[in-house]
């Protein structure tokens, strides 16, 4: 069993029935504790008066008067941004109807925070008995990941933080030409390439973010993301799906399909309609997906028993930006969760 993860605040939430999430008084001071909130020397009184008593009290309701006693704009500014999204976190009994309701409406909160409370739920989705694999893919979800296409074909995603963070420092000038020069050891960058070989590696450097994956078909980091998303779909959805990795989309089958991404779901809607796509548009997919009803009553009647395809795809900067939300809402569910 390993603990992964451990700065997100998976553990100071509370369990709640149906093995969902609930916000504490704790997980709301560790918000506080964010450098865009805790005072600095530069606060002023009424600042650092509000922190300590919503330190004390982190439900304590906050009027515009309290707020306009901060003299510094962009204080009064943040403060105003966590108190809305605590008033989103604590709108719905557990966590995962928070998050959900977050996407059912227009979303005024920083991805910042919609990030942390995807890692939150991955987590907790996922359990201890997670593979590295699993949750290194896991992190693609809530984690932006720079993508480099070798000439061999190889296709890797690296943490686009991690990778920008060692570009900044001089370590290497992008990821992409240090795979590029061709059996250069990733070791040299910080950087290793996860496998099953090395995977127990995960665990101590979880919250590194500095491990490469490989996206090439037959590779396990593709069969563990299938993985994660089956678990992402039931633990939020309570539906059971299967989610296998496919080369092509079967035309006379195509009936439903979501991106997971802004890139695909572009082409996957422009594909559908008849129209062309750029060859340069097309290459930027990298992977497409087939997912199944376990249940074939849970979906839509008039769609039951035919595939829903997946996709994901790199953006012309060659990052990508799932948005695992997708995936929750535009299932064609018979029933809304």
């Amino acid at each position: 069993m390993h603990d992964y993860w451990p700065g997100c605040g998976y553990r100071l939430l509370a369990p709640a029935p149906g093995g969902q999430l609930r916000v504490t008084d704790d997980f709301l001071r560790s918000l506080l504790e964010r450098p865009e909130l805790a005072p600095v020397p530069e606060s002023c009184q009424a600042e650092r008066d509000l922190h300590a008593r919503l330190v004390q009290r982190p439900r304590e309701p906050v009027d515009e008067a309290a707020l306009a006693r901060i003299s510094d704009a962009d204080a009064r500014a943040n403060y105003a941004i966590w108190l809305r999204f605590r008033e989103r976190l604590l709108a719905q009994p557990t966590l995962e109807g928070s998050y959900l309701a977050l996407f059912r409406s227009d979303i005024d909160v920083p991805p910042v925070f919609v990030h942390q409370i995807t890692q939150i739920l991955l987590r907790h989705a996922l359990g201890d008995d997670a593979t590295p694999l699993q949750a290194r893919a896991a992190e693609m979800l809530f984690r932006p990941q720079k993508i480099s296409v070798l000439e061999e074909g190889q296709v890797m995603a690296a943490d686009d933080e991690t990778v920008e963070r060692h570009a900044l420092s001089g370590s290497f000038g992008t990821l992409g030409e240090l795979l590029a020069q061709g059996g250069a050891p990733l070791r040299t960058a910080e950087l290793d390439v996860l496998h099953d070989e090395n995977a127990e590696v995960y665990w101590e450097r979880s919250e590194a973010h500095d491990l490469v994956i490989s996206l090439n078909h037959g590779q396990p980091a593709l069969e563990a993301l299938c993985r994660v998303l089956e678990r992402w779909v039931l633990h939020l959805l309570g539906v059971a799906v299967e989610i296998t990795l496919e080369r092509e989309i079967d035309d006379e089958q195509w009936v439903w399909h979501v991106g997971l991404d802004a890139q695909a779901s572009a082409v996957l809607n422009a594909l559908y309609q008849g129209e062309e796509v750029e060859a340069e548009r097309m290459a930027r997919m990298l992977c497409l997906f087939r997912l199944a009803f376990t249940e074939p009553g849970a979906m839509r009647p008039e769609l039951a028993g035919k595939p829903v395809y997946l996709a994901m795809a790199m953006d012309e900067h060659k990052r990508l930006r799932l948005k695992p939300q997708n995936l929750l809402l535009n299932l064609p569910l018979a029933r809304l969760s």
